[in-house]
């Protein structure tokens, strides 16, 4: 490593690296087990230092990993840690409503995160640990991500271990103290500009007793994110032959449904990160870390829907029509066939359907997660041996009052339903899809009947607040013996225990409203409505949208859930209906109870030969497990408790050759599991009212998935600070974790669905309280056959490959030949990867087969299967950012773009459309920053996120087929100052 002057930056960052990592820039033990004293560090201050200091971790360390440092005192690359972590390599990231919150690492987002190598746990089901959404950037000091790991490695990820490192209190030089303040602003918000705040103070004096450090960090951060998410369903059939009215001389797919969707997030969030250390002497150190995280999210969402316009596909006549190319699944050509473009929906003589339908989504979470970790070691002449407890819990509450308002048009007939009809116009051209009321059609109502709240009425409500607890309480050993061997210095071995558990409780009460005898009027509950958003073409300029309506304000279901659900409660009882709305009682089908507790041992020996270094060991583990649920057995309701286990022998070895001075070449083999989520291993079924989500089912008996991983690369430092690397990974997955729908048979004429059960004897699950709406002749009633899904293990391996390649590089060495142009620098990465094998298959949905047929040129029905593949992967995607740092002045623009991938993230619905995931197009995104230092102390600065408001296309059965989402995000801006004292 190059030589440099220690600063106190440097040290408090760098330090975070000296506990618990696989490998550190700052010091190398020797094989006494003694720590050398005499060890050169890089200088971490700015841009150039913090990508200097992670190069040099990455080139020492004995297995694969990634690392990105902050470039000072809370101040990673992003201020989202789902976007710092999209600088890497073979990363890619999901984003809701244009936040970051998914990552991806080789294709899958079955990783692990780690605070400081302690698990974490998150909010819901999954297994991924913390949500990234809930821990602020600022309290980061670096990322670690571990892509081949070690026999030490905790076990549990396919793609990678995320380890989060906050700074070390002993590694401080100088007393450190730090502050910053910004504030945020988003293009579409209407709330203004959000506040976000963070410091850090941290010191360490020496006394009698030894040497004593503390670090405390904590942020306040508030957001406000919006998307607007349009949608149209063409998922039916108009044939030439059909007789119908709208009839043309070719068949097409006509309108099915229309939704606007506003997507709105308003976010809290606090942290806390503190971390004490103690050394009594040189030989022996003991160390607590306490991480709080306080997150409550607040949607303010609300939907606007043309609903039941599938009624009018007989009379209603498209203006304008698109040809469709389906392209090919899994070999067959599927053909083309047009579709409605542009045209107006009437209303019917009898003034039913379609409706205008207003919903307020008010799925909110509030989050506590703490993480404590507690430990020492000890340094002895020829071991060191460590010990430690760790606690990682996350409680959660999804809070919600959901409500759907019909708005009953004062121009059309009013019959029973409080459903009548009100026309549409749409235009699904040039990309946009985009709907609103057709005021110039007959009997449309005027715009000022939007606003009168005696033309509302009530049509559903439901009532939520449920919870998820989920803790991990761990205990671990770790010895590392100096074997004074010629080529194997040292023997780790180690223990783990750890015990994993999730609860799970569905809180909740709905009613659906659905006759004017049964649904109050909105003038009963005016006093909680409010005017909902009207700046929904503001993303892209749209002319064609609705504004100008009525909701139960999302707002208000927030701050005064009570308020909301009493003025609810008593407009149903004042209006005399036979229907009320009951207080949320427990949910026995959405309970479930998971317990683990695993035994891990391993050995590991580390070797060093000539130019060969690295380490082969074996990690064994043990896991029993307990699922209880609820289940249905003969209309009876009976608590069930399920136990199984399983044990792996898990191998892992890294070689790493230094075979000149810049030349690093690298090789890695090892085998790790993937547990089920906790709601695949629930044996509960949850029921809700709509006909149209599936039903998601659980399997106790699920298997771990098992990955088997092979890595080789090489890395050229041909310039100070500066390196070339290509490296190629293969990954073969056994019984994965994939998504299974069973859908229900619908009749190919009216679309009716067997509203007989409890049996569905043509597919799909009996759900006895859903609303049957348009899929029977009584929609008012209750009880039809709806979607199941679940997940199973596949019965084929699958095999994920790729290649990675990335290149870092500054000017800084020319300053006496460039002067101000030196300051100039790159890094950019490369990836390609592809997913191949599985057996198990999405199946065309009841509907869409009738439209395979007719776009292949055959009549009846033509059900098409594909093998799922691996959502989220995209095989092709790069990373280009340019910076500048020079004379106080530090300035960074980077453009990120990923490849279509298949997704089941697409706005409201949770069922797929045409029984395929949707294919999210490809898309680029620009982010930017630039800061200066005013001072010594001072620096100003301003980020930008999603600078061109890059949307989002989404397209039902393959990529560029059939537009069927859309997702309109925000520009980010954050501006503010540090201060470091």
């Amino acid at each position: 490593m190059m030589g440099h002057k220690l600063s106190k930056i440097s040290l408090a960052i760098l330090s975070a690296t000296t506990l618990g990592m696989t490998s550190s820039a700052l010091a190398q033990e020797s094989q006494s087990g003694k720590v050398q004293n005499d060890v050169e560090v890089i200088e971490v201050a700015g841009i150039r230092g913090s990508l200097t200091s992670a190069l040099a971790e990455e080139r020492n360390a004995p297995n694969l990993v990634e690392v990105i440092q902050a470039e000072d005192i809370g101040k990673l690359p992003d201020q989202n840690l789902a976007e710092v972590l999209e600088n890497i390599t073979g990363i890619q990231i999901t984003r809701s409503a244009g936040v970051g919150t998914g990552v991806q690492i080789r294709g899958t987002d079955a990783n692990r995160t780690e605070i400081n190598g302690v698990s974490t746990v998150g909010s819901g089901a999954g297994r991924s640990g913390i949500d990234f959404e809930d821990v602020s950037a600022s309290i980061i000091a670096g990322v670690e991500v571990t892509k081949a790991p070690q026999a030490k490695t905790i076990e549990g990820s396919v793609g990678g271990t995320i380890n989060l490192r906050t700074i070390r209190p002993l590694g401080l030089s100088e007393t450190l103290a730090a502050f910053r303040v910004q504030g945020e602003d988003s293009s579409l918000s209407t709330d203004g500009v959000k506040p976000r705040l963070s410091g850090t103070f941290g010191d360490n004096w020496e006394n009698d007793h030894g040497k004593f450090g503390v670090v405390i960090s904590g942020s306040y951060a508030e957001q406000d994110v919006t998307a607007f998410r349009p949608r149209a369903d063409r998922d039916n059939l108009v044939r030439s032959d059909s007789g119908l009215a709208s009839a043309q001389s070719f068949h097409y797919l006509p309108i099915q449904f229309l939704i606007q969707d506003y997507d709105n997030f308003e976010y809290e969030t606090k942290n806390f990160a503190g971390s004490f250390e103690w050394a009594p002497n040189s030989r022996s150190k003991f160390w607590f870390d306490a991480i709080i995280n306080d997150q409550d999210r607040r949607e303010e969402s609300s939907r606007v829907q043309a609903s039941g316009v599938s009624d009018l596909i007989g009379v209603s006549v498209p203006t304008e029509f698109e040809t469709i190319d389906f392209g090919s699944l899994d070999g067959i050509d599927l053909g083309s066939i047009q579709a409605a473009l542009k045209g107006i929906i009437p209303v019917q003589s009898d003034g039913s359907d379609g409706n205008l339908r207003l919903s307020s989504d008010t799925s909110s979470r509030a989050t506590k997660s703490k993480i404590f970790r507690l430990g020492g070691e000890y340094l002895g002449d020829n071991f060191k041996i460590s010990a430690e407890l760790s606690s990682s819990s996350s409680d959660s509450a999804t809070p919600r009052i959901d409500t759907t308002l019909n708005f009953v048009n004062p121009n059309a007939v009013i019959g029973s339903a409080n459903d009548n009809g009100t026309p549409f116009e749409y235009d699904l051209s040039g990309g946009a899809l985009a709907f609103g009321i057709a005021f110039g059609a007959a009997n449309a109502p005027a715009p000022a009947d939007l606003l009168d709240p005696a033309n509302y009425r009530l049509q559903a409500v439901a009532v939520a607040n449920n919870t998820n607890e989920n803790t991990e309480d761990a205990a671990r050993i770790d010895l590392s013996y100096d074997l004074n061997m010629s080529i194997f210095t040292t023997l780790d071995a180690g223990y783990r225990y750890n015990k994993t558990s999730s609860v799970s409780n569905v809180v909740g009460s709905n009613v659906s409203l659905s006759s004017m005898a049964d649904s109050p009027s909105g003038d009963m509950f005016a006093n909680i409505l409010t005017t909902g958003p009207a700046n929904f073409n503001a993303a892209d300029g749209r002319a064609l949208y609705i504004k100008d309506f009525l909701l139960v304000d999302p707002e208000l279901v927030g701050s005064d859930p009570d308020r909301v659900f009493t003025a609810l409660a008593d407009a149903i009882t004042a209006h005399g209906g036979s229907k009320p709305l009951n207080t949320p009682t427990s949910s026995v089908a959405g309970f479930y109870d998971i317990s683990e507790s695993t035994n891990a041992l391993y050995a590991q020996a580390n070797f060093e030969a000539g130019m060969f270094r690295g380490n082969l060991g074996v990690r064994y583990i043990k896991t029993d497990l307990d699922s209880t649920g609820n289940r249905s057995v003969n209309g009876d309701v009976v608590a069930e408790t399920t136990s199984s286990d399983y044990s792996f022998v898990l191998p892992r070895i890294n070689l790493a050759a230094d075979v000149t001075d810049d030349l690093v070449l690298r090789a890695a083999f090892g085998k790790d599991i993937r547990r089920p989520n906790f709601s695949d291993l629930s044996s509960s079924y949850t029921f809700s009212t709509s006909p149209n989500p599936p039903v998601a089912g659980g399997n106790p008996y699920l298997k771990p998935e098992v990955v088997t991983s092979f890595d080789i690369s090489a890395d050229w430092y041909f310039a100070e600070a500066a390196v070339v690397s290509i490296g190629y990974f293969h990954k073969t997955r056994k019984d994965v974790h994939v998504g299974q729908q069973d859908d229900p048979y619908s009749e190919p004429v009216t679309g009716y669905r067997d509203i007989v059960g409890p049996v569905c004897e043509q597919g799909g699950i009996w759900n006895p309280i859903a609303l049957i709406n348009v899929f029977g002749p009584v929609s008012s009633d209750v009880g039809v056959c709806v979607p199941f899904s679940s997940i199973i293990n596949d019965t084929k391996d699958t095999t994920q490959k790729g290649i990675e390649m990335a290149f870092q590089y500054d000017l800084s060495a020319f300053e006496d030949e460039l002067g101000w142009a030196s300051g100039f620098g790159v890094v950019a990465n490369y990836t390609i990867q592809e997913f191949s094998g599985g057996e198990a298959v999405n199946t065309s949905a009841s509907r869409p087969s009738q439209v395979f047929a007719a776009s292949t040129g055959g009549t009846g029905s033509l059900e098409v299967t594909a093998v799922q593949g691996l959502l989220n992967l995209s095989e092709n995607a790069y990373n280009f950012t340019l910076y500048y740092e020079k004379y106080g002045l530090s300035a960074r623009m980077r453009y990120t773009w990923r490849e279509g991938f298949r997704s089941n993230d697409f706005g409201s619905t949770s069922s797929y459309p045409w029984g395929f995931p949707v294919v999210q197009e490809d898309r680029g995104q620009l982010n930017a920053s630039i800061s200066y230092d005013v001072s010594d102390q001072l620096n100003i600065g301003i980020e930008a996120v999603n600078l061109t408001e890059s949307d989002v296309r989404q397209s039902c059965v393959n990529e560029g087929a059939l537009l069927c989402f859309q997702g309109l995000t925000d520009r980010r801006i954050t501006f503010g100052a540090s201060y470091r004292f």
